[in-house]
């Protein structure tokens, strides 16, 4: 496939520009997306242009990542109900430097390959502009009537809007649209592309550069992505989904993606890998057959996690998810690190108890009913461990067991279980 065909069966399309196509088609085409740079780490709801990016790429073309070093400064009204905030000059650089790591394990920015990424900030030729400049040379361009009649800006001026729009934030389709010209005089950019939310911005460029220099350029959406239940994509309820490991462990990365509905998996599959469409289509009818197994999820899960995390973050992810649903060991449970393994227990019920009880040793009867309160008597404690029902990390105890200082995970965690899915985090301080 071409790369707008592969676009289109994977349902990467809002709208496009007419002549785009035509465009593509006569060889290798220089394009960019945007990326905002008000953190050091991108998140799972960058993605999309990240994986339209690695596609543009891997079909010849050439991308070019801006980062909003300008624009970020400002911010972008486009399906915002406020303005964001302003960042520094030295925020913004440190963030640029993160983020390019982050693009560097999936896109090639260092080969010597003609269609090698590069990435930008738009503050470096922003910062030369003076505001009479700006109005004289590009302002003189683009009337207020055609700004005005953008989506982004009317939602902000109608009457459900009560804070109105700065005209910091009105200036912003201008600011966007003087980068694409910008990247067109000066990189040959003849294609930008961003989410559907974007489409007024990157077509206010176009027009610029149509009107200021009489040469073409061309637009392409992606569909802003929802979840099944009407929800917004990439977020939990603790927030954002981190593409840096720090923020967001592999496991919880992982544990994501596992986590999607049938629906939304079949969706993903498509957007967020880079899995031939025979092989994609064979994976969904196979889930289908048997969607118990989760198959779907299970691979969806498994290529995001490579591309972003590499194998052996998936393979320690993996291994963290028997924990809770496999035959995981005790030896298993000493191997993940302490944020996988406060990330897989996150939730569990916890006690504390003092390291210098353990020196002497805590018969398990003690452990269970009066040092913590993982059952509620002695007496229950005992019909449990006669029940063979009781583990302490992963393995089997009975009424002779004696919980010591040898037994804790990482110097200060020691992991009790009763039954199959109950589970307490006892921490050692």
């Amino acid at each position: 496939m071409n790369f707008v065909d592969e676009l289109k069966w994977r349902g990467m399309i809002h709208d496009i520009m007419p002549g785009t196509e035509e465009q593509l088609a006569k060889g290798q085409t220089t394009a960019y997306v945007g990326i905002d740079p008000t953190a050091d780490s991108l998140h799972v709801g960058h993605l999309v242009s990240v994986m339209m990016m690695k596609h543009f790429q891997m079909a010849g073309h050439k991308p070019i990542f801006i980062i909003g070093g300008a624009t970020g400064m400002i911010g972008d009204p486009s399906g915002k109900s406020q303005e964001r905030n302003l960042l520094d000059e030295e925020t913004i650089h440190r963030n640029m430097a993160a983020i390019k790591d982050q693009l560097s394990r999936f896109i090639d920015f260092n080969s010597s390959a003609s269609n090698a990424a590069i990435m930008l900030n738009n503050y470096d030729w922003m910062k030369e502009f003076s505001f009479l400049g700006f109005i004289r040379d590009i302002g003189k361009h683009i009337t207020v009537n055609y700004m005005m009649a953008k989506d982004s800006v009317k939602k902000r001026l109608g009457a459900e809007a009560a804070q109105g729009m700065s005209f910091t934030e009105f200036t912003y389709q201008l600011v966007q649209g003087y980068d694409f010209l910008h990247l067109r005089k000066n990189h040959g950019c003849m294609l930008q592309m961003g989410g559907s939310d974007q489409w007024g911005n990157i077509t206010t460029g176009v027009e610029l550069i149509r009107r200021k220099e009489g040469l073409d350029a061309y637009a392409l959406t992606w569909p802003l992505m929802t979840k099944s239940d009407g929800k917004k994509f990439g977020k939990t309820e603790s927030g954002n989904i981190w593409l840096d490991p720090q923020r967001t462990s592999p496991y919880k990365f992982y544990q994501f993606w596992l986590n999607t509905t049938d629906e939304d998996a079949a969706k993903y599959v498509k957007i967020f890998t880079i899995l031939p469409p025979a092989e994609i289509d064979a994976l969904i009818d196979e889930h289908q057959q048997a969607p118990h197994l989760r198959k779907l999820q299970k691979t969806l899960a498994k290529e995001v996690t490579c591309l972003i995390h590499g194998e052996e973050a998936f393979e320690s992810a993996l291994e963290a998810s028997q924990i809770l649903f496999g035959n995981a060991t005790s030896e298993t449970l000493r191997k993940i690190d302490e944020a996988t393994f406060l990330a897989v227990f996150d939730g569990v019920p916890q006690f504390e108890i003092r390291k210098a009880d353990l020196e002497a040793g805590i018969q398990i009867v003690d452990f269970l009913a009066e040092k913590t309160s993982v059952m509620s008597s002695k007496g229950e404690a005992r019909r449990a461990l006669k029940a063979n029902s009781i583990s302490i990390n992963k393995e089997k105890v009975n009424e002779e067991a004696v919980i010591k200082s040898g037994d804790l995970i990482d110097g200060k965690y020691i992991l009790a279980q009763s039954g199959k899915k109950n589970y307490f985090l006892v921490i050692v301080k």
